[in-house]
């Protein structure tokens, strides 16, 4: 606790998914309400919570980069460690010198909690001088969970310092996908009630809120809990009022339902874009893996959409070098993803998880030959990417100010997710306003359209 103004300071770092930081924020407004204020740029925290994810090998080592670098930057602080990482490599991290508490996926719930007590041992054990030999305290709390025990869901509706909220509506995932560890890290699928769900809704749209994200590891699969299904859930999102748009997060498309899909066509309310796991285009490689659909299914998916929709963005997630794809399935996959009628390809590396049964498969892809096959997919993904935003070009469509810095103008996304820049002077767009604005072109760099107020 600072010895001046008897406040205390934490330090957030969030890595992997929109979940994630979804928990994070809801995390850093509880423990705000409780006295520990967030750092500000150049501060010095007193405690450091890192939420981490494991999704690749990839980013287990991102995570120990970040744990690494918050001690470093943060001398003398309380270390803690929550997330996906800290469920499947508690123990070791607990072990970590300088690592002073890891919190279980089960233990979320309690997490302000856990972090508070332990902060106060903290600060008596360093105001006794029981420091290590490097001269800082460590607690190495940690109370180990196994998966079976993950049951609590926590509920999270939170902006952080962003426009959109990001609102989790379930957790967990029963699939079982022969290369993921999620199940493994975040247990059976479990959610919040509908009616629970709405009220956050409610509460984000008193907040001034009008974008909504809507979260989850498998949210498709919402309603394990309590009897109810997805479809329930939006449409009783659909009525809260003064929420303008909400956007789908990553659906399985064997979830993703026509009724879904006509329903967001017909609601002024739910944006006409989607995010769909493809993971590859091969059907040979859909059977190693496990997954609970075929590329006919994902086709005619995307087609409904298409039929629908039109001008609907689709991002689509797709993995390159698993176990078992040989050059002829990998060529399969990217015929496949040339062929559907997508907006972009979020594309991953399979790298080896302990524990996965994807580990008994035969036929191991080169690092080097994963890099090719990477490469060979995000240009097409760019090459449909720009398709996409020339054909949007002329249009006139609503935008939600997300930034508005003085001399670059304001950004923000088109409700089929186009981003776009808007060269006007600065504050005469305010952030979170929704705006129609004429798509005149490409930015410089062609990341972006670029666009004009419309006349109104």
């Amino acid at each position: 606790m600072k010895e001046k103004d008897n406040i205390i300071k934490a330090a957030y770092i969030t890595l992997g998914c929109k979940l994630n930081f979804a928990e994070t924020s809801s995390l850093s407004d509880v423990l705000a309400e409780r006295g520990v204020e967030r750092v500000a740029e150049g501060e010095r925290a007193d405690i450091c919570v890192i939420n981490t994810c494991s999704v690749t090998e990839t980013s287990n080592h991102k995570c120990r980069q970040a744990i690494s670098r918050a001690m470093r930057e943060n001398p003398g602080a309380m270390v803690v460690v929550m997330g996906c990482y800290a469920q499947l490599a508690g123990k070791q991290l607990a072990e970590t010198e300088g690592v002073d508490v890891v919190i279980s996926m089960e233990d979320k719930s309690r997490a302000p909690e856990i972090i508070l007590s332990a902060y106060g041992d903290f600060r008596e054990a360093s105001e006794n001088a029981c420091f290590n030999i490097e001269g800082k305290v460590s607690l190495h709390r940690y109370s180990e969970v196994a998966r079976k025990d993950i049951r609590t869901f926590v509920p999270s509706c939170s902006r952080g310092e962003r426009t959109r909220y990001f609102l989790k509506v379930q957790d967990g995932c029963d699939y079982f996908c022969t290369y993921c560890t999620i199940p493994i890290a975040r247990g059976r699928s479990r959610n919040g009630s509908v009616a629970d769900i709405v009220a956050q809704a409610e509460a984000a749209a008193r907040s001034g809120g009008k974008e909504i994200v809507i979260t989850g590891v498998n949210i498709g699969d919402f309603g394990k809990s309590t009897g109810e299904t997805f479809f329930d859930l939006l449409v009783s999102l659909d009525k809260v009022e003064g929420i303008e748009r909400y956007r789908i997060s990553s659906i399985e498309p064997n979830l993703l339902t026509p009724e879904i899909i006509d329903f967001c066509g017909e609601s002024q309310r739910f944006m006409p874009h989607f995010h769909i796991p493809l993971q590859s285009g091969s059907d040979d490689v859909l059977r190693l893996m496990h997954r609970r659909y075929d590329t006919e299914l994902f086709a005619s998916r995307i087609d409904y959409i298409r039929r629908v929709m039109p001008d609907a963005f689709i991002g689509v997630d797709i993995i390159v070098g698993t176990r078992g794809e040989t050059d002829a399935y990998f060529e399969d996959s990217y015929r496949f993803a040339r062929s559907i009628d997508v907006s972009q390809f979020h594309v991953f590396s399979y790298s080896e998880r302990p524990g996965t049964a994807a580990l008994r498969i035969p036929y191991v892809v080169d690092d080097k030959v994963k890099h090719e096959r990477s490469k060979r997919l995000l240009a097409l993904s760019e090459e449909k990417r720009l398709a996409f935003y020339e054909r949007r070009i002329g249009e006139t469509r609503p935008v939600l100010t997300e930034q508005n810095h003085v001399g670059l103008g304001a950004k923000g996304f088109t409700d089929n997710y186009v981003r776009v820049e808007m060269p006007i002077e600065a504050g005469e767009r305010p952030v979170n306003e929704i705006t129609k604005c004429v798509l005149t072109g490409f930015n410089a760099d062609k990341s972006a359209l670029v666009g004009r107020i419309a006349d109104l």
